[in-house]
């Protein structure tokens, strides 16, 4: 594993590196989904930077309120220090609660069929995290649980991870959850078409899947910084909360549709 890579004279962040990685991929693969789909590229580039600016405001955020402890915030308007700050710790529920805010203030502002577009590209935000969590391991962040098992992990002086210590590989089953969810969710949205009125199945099932995957493997991590209220920590509780609004927008749609036909 490694930090940082060296490429060309260049030290280039593993974390940083991966993240972009996941972007360029994820949108390369949905370009092409919405070409074959009629539909307009620039309005998903559209909706997709206000969800990235919203998404990284948001998961700094909520990273700032779980770790609200161990920020030093009499040093906030110190440059150096904040700089510091906002190049570190990012929380992914955060993120999906902004992106989700911009994709709605896009869809307003620019009249733009938010709808049917994520529903055809969501594939690429498991796909993109993926790699993103990928990146967890290579930096040490977002480590898992001490074990002594199979395909344990030993992390390296100089990460985010405890040194010397057999964990869990936390971040490496969750990337490979994602991929194969994104691998789903773009087999699922070959199989039916998108009309007025349509139902949005992947994207409900991409809220819900996730949810499960987070709220379990959250009792295999062991970062210190995710913030624990009462039984769960604050993803568990966020991942609890999107099922329940996932199962509220199922039985609303149903009776929408119910009361057409």
């Amino acid at each position: 594993m490694h930090v940082f890579f060296h490429i060309f004279g260049l030290t280039v962040p593993a974390y940083g590196l991966m993240i972009a990685t996941g972007i360029v991929v994820a949108n390369v693969l949905v370009w092409r989904t919405l070409k074959k789909a009629g539909m307009l590229y620039i309005d998903f580039i559209l909706m997709e930077a206000y969800a990235l600016l919203l998404g990284f405001t948001g998961s700094k955020i909520l990273y700032c309120i779980t770790a609200a402890d161990t920020i030093d915030w009499s040093r906030i308007f110190d440059l150096e220090y904040f700089s510091e700050l906002m190049s570190i710790g990012f929380v992914f529920y955060g993120g999906i609660i902004g992106g989700a805010l911009g994709v709605l203030i896009a869809a307003k502002a620019h009249k733009v069929e938010a709808l049917k577009l994520v529903d055809l590209g969501v594939y690429g935000i498991p796909l993109a995290h993926g790699f993103g969590r990928v990146g967890c391991f290579f930096a040490g962040c977002c480590y898992g649980m001490h074990y002594d098992g199979p395909l344990s992990v030993v992390f390296p002086e100089g990460c985010g991870a405890p040194p010397g210590v057999p964990l869990f590989p936390v971040q490496l089953v969750e990337a490979s959850l994602l991929f194969i969810l994104a691998l789903v969710l773009w087999l699922i949205g070959r199989t039916y078409k998108r009309e007025d009125g349509f139902f949005p199945k992947c994207t409900v099932t991409y809220v819900i899947a996730y949810a499960v995957i987070r709220f379990v493997l959250e009792y295999f991590r062991d970062d210190a910084i995710r913030g624990i209220y009462g039984p769960f920590s604050t993803s568990q509780w966020i991942s609890l909360a999107m099922v329940i609004a996932a199962i509220v927008y199922i039985v609303i749609a149903k009776r929408k549709r119910a009361v057409k036909h």
